[in-house]
């Protein structure tokens, strides 16, 4: 029960709390845009650094302990290609009602709510299992979730609002699709014994969940910047971003 609770919360930390990104937009459209110009690679610093700094060698780590002939890489490897299928799958699916049923504007809609459903969820799970190995991981991984979907949900919002729903429909699509983080976590903790049989594969699989979304998602919106003080600026929270996680592993650790 002490474990569960900072897990919920720490779950929701990272998924409702990042809603306030798209709050934002809905107030304040330059100011949300000017936030993400450092978020976004912010973001995928923190993904990365935390992939590298952390989940893989907890995972090279406790296939160790566990007497495990686990080769994490492969794992990391097989999370970006889980992560591709899923999005692939999702765009599939996209142009299958465009070009099978006519439908063309109103797909964005639920190929967003869709998508953002999906990745809340992993994220979710992600918490839990890195919570479960060791507290400080699960407070990094929670930094590194909410560090990537504050810029995410901005980006969210202004499709949403784009595709012309209302304010009110667009907070509570976003609301219920941060939930899944929760239902998530909650699944993940439902079966705490038996993912922690798995943990290398389970943490090296996130690993490469991390990367994915940092490699594909945030770092081409980087490059897609051609003003130069934009362009400066965003490579160095892109290095702050591996800074930050590197410095919050080395003093939680060294709490412990």
């Amino acid at each position: 029960m002490s474990t569960i609770i900072p897990i919920l919360l720490a779950t929701l930390l990272g998924s409702i709390g990042a809603l306030a990104g798209g709050f934002l937009l809905l107030f304040s459209r330059k100011r949300a845009q000017a936030i993400s110009h450092v978020l976004v690679p912010f973001a995928a610093g923190a993904l990365l650094a935390t992939g590298f700094f952390e989940l893989l060698p907890e995972a090279s780590e406790h296939a160790v302990e566990l007497g495990q002939d686990v080769n994490v890489f492969y794992w990391a490897l097989g999370g970006v290609l889980l992560m591709y299928l899923l999005e692939r799958g999702i765009h599939w699916f996209q142009y299958h009602r465009k070009t099978h049923k006519g439908v063309h504007g109103s797909v964005t809609v639920p190929l967003i709510i869709l998508s953002d459903s999906a990745h809340n969820f992993i994220d979710g799970v992600a918490i839990a299992i890195t919570f479960l190995v060791n507290p400080s991981l699960g407070i990094v991984t929670t930094l590194a979730v909410a560090a990537h979907e504050l810029p995410q949900e901005i980006g969210d919002f202004a499709v949403l609002l784009h595709a012309g729903l209302s304010r009110k429909k667009i907070i509570l699509y976003n609301i219920l699709s941060a939930l899944l983080a929760v239902v998530g976590a909650v699944l993940a903790l439902a079966i705490g014994e038996q993912i922690r049989a798995i943990l290398p594969i389970a943490l090296a699989l996130t690993t490469g969940f991390f990367l994915y979304i940092a490699l594909n998602s945030l770092l081409p919106e980087i490059h897609h910047e051609e003003k130069k003080g934009y362009a400066f600026l965003e490579t160095t929270f892109l290095f702050l971003g591996v800074v930050v996680i590197w410095v919050a592993i080395t003093l939680l650790e060294g709490n412990h």
